[in-house]
């Protein structure tokens, strides 16, 4: 088979690799759609390796169909030959078949394309652990999530309004507020005009202030917001774009009984992880099927034009998921 391979000068090609061999409780999975991850650049920069027994080939999630399935699997799960599927993966996604364990498969939920379906396993797994598991949250609760137009807050904000969230978010400009206005954030702070450090002050004031934050930013502005979120709120770090140090004022910590918590989906354990997938075919497939909650796809490409897609993340310029096909 072929895959997406990183040469030496970290340019990437599509080249034959070895064919999966199906373990017990695997299931084999025709690849047709792959969607990119910000882990993937890493992975390609040599910063993010893929964990022991995983392909050395980038790809985090896809969607597929089953062509085989391991003894095992076959007695410890209902898949068969010809289920359409999504997956969460290790690695490995950027190629035309992927070996899956058993518990890592979810069903392509109704109404949902191939091309969203594999925009779904780690942008909703990492939305519904940092919500509900980490964030304990619960509706009527007020949700700030940084960087509005990632991919991951085009999943994270209409999930939290699914389940009778309040949402606020940040962008960068005027323009980038007008092309997330589908998702119907509560509130949307353009940092270029306005200070979120003060408009988290404001909604303190009003009764409205966060009991859950989801930051992939970090950086001295985080310990500037801290100040202002509500008596026990959560403040939970999953990346820091923004750099990787803030100050942060302890007694402000105790006094207010505010947690702080880094978060990866990667670093959780294979049962945890098939237990967040089983969790959410159970509470938020429902929501997928009505359109309440849908992933964003902002561009499609042929698994051929990988390096393209890639530079797409690079710069930025993506609100929302860029999807790989594979004929």
């Amino acid at each position: 088979m072929k895959a997406i391979l990183i040469n030496d000068d970290r340019s990437l090609r599509w080249d034959d690799v070895p064919n999966p061999i199906v373990g017990a409780e695997d299931c084999l999975v025709k690849i047709e759609a792959a969607a990119l991850n910000r882990a993937d650049l890493m992975q390609r920069e040599g910063d993010y390796p893929p964990p022991p027994g995983c392909p050395d080939w980038m790809g985090l999630e896809i969607a597929g169909t089953i062509v085989e399935v391991g003894e095992e699997a076959a007695k410890k799960s209902n898949w068969k030959v010809g289920d359409k599927v999504c997956a969460l993966l290790g690695g490995g996604g950027y190629a035309e078949y992927a070996n899956v364990k058993y518990d890592m498969l979810m069903p392509v939920p109704e109404n949902c394309s191939m091309v969203e379906a594999a925009a779904i396993p780690e942008a909703f797994a990492t939305a519904y652990l940092n919500l509900f598991i980490e964030g304990k949250i619960q509706p009527g609760n007020t949700l700030l999530m940084n960087a509005g137009a990632s991919g991951l807050a085009s999943v994270i904000i209409p999930m939290a309004k699914a389940f009778g969230v309040r949402v606020i978010t940040t962008v960068l400009t005027k323009e980038i507020a007008e092309s997330i206005k589908h998702l119907n954030a509560d509130v949307v702070v353009n940092t270029d005009e306005m200070d979120i450090v003060e408009v988290l002050k404001q909604q303190l004031d009003e009764g409205h202030s966060v009991d859950v934050a989801i930051d992939c930013l970090g950086g001295e502005i985080m310990g500037k917001c801290l100040h202002y979120l509500t008596h026990g709120a959560r403040w939970i770090m999953i990346a820091s774009m923004a750099g990787p140090k803030t100050e942060i004022d302890l007694v402000n910590i105790f006094k207010r009984n505010v947690r702080i918590v880094g978060s990866t989906l990667r670093s959780r354990t294979p049962q945890m992880k098939a237990e967040i997938l089983a969790s959410l075919v159970r509470d938020v497939w429902p929501k997928v099927a009505t359109g309440e909650v849908k992933p964003t796809i902002y561009k499609t490409l042929p698994i051929t034009e990988a390096e393209a897609a890639h530079d797409i993340l690079y710069k930025g310029q993506n609100v929302g998921k860029v999807v790989l096909t594979v004929e």
